[in-house]
């Protein structure tokens, strides 16, 4: 059995939070969870604690795509120590970098004013 994507753990959180918020009892809403996302009883009791412990809903991550991009290797040694100096991940790292160079502050989508691209859209 494959695990949970983020994507999928943040759906199964949230549903649990709002079983919760909505008054079931945790023995109920473990059968729920079980039946609607086809998990043994045990994990949905563990999806129903966490999101317990949390108490709020949760963000839902979008999943990520593997990119491949090739670049001179003092810059990748850069990049692999400024993540660790940082305590964060390349993935991270790059995914903000990436975002404020195409001007998408606070990671929310923004058309980008391109003519190229205005011109291909318009064909």
């Amino acid at each position: 059995m494959s695990r949970s994507t983020d994507a999928q753990k943040a759906e199964r959180l949230n549903t649990a939070h709002g079983l919760l918020a909505r008054g079931l009892s945790v023995t109920e809403g473990a059968l729920s969870l079980s039946r609607e996302f086809a998990m043994s009883r045990r994990q949905a009791y563990r999806y129903l604690e966490e999101a317990q412990l949390i108490g709020r809903p949760v963000p839902v991550v979008e999943p990520a795509a593997a990119v491949t991009f090739k670049l001179p290797p003092n810059l990748v040694d850069a990049v692999r120590a400024r993540a660790a100096a940082e305590g964060t991940t390349i993935s991270e790292m790059v995914s903000r970098a990436l975002r404020a160079f195409l001007g998408e502050a606070g990671g929310h989508d923004q058309k980008l004013e391109h003519p190229a691209a205005d011109a291909r859209d318009a064909s």
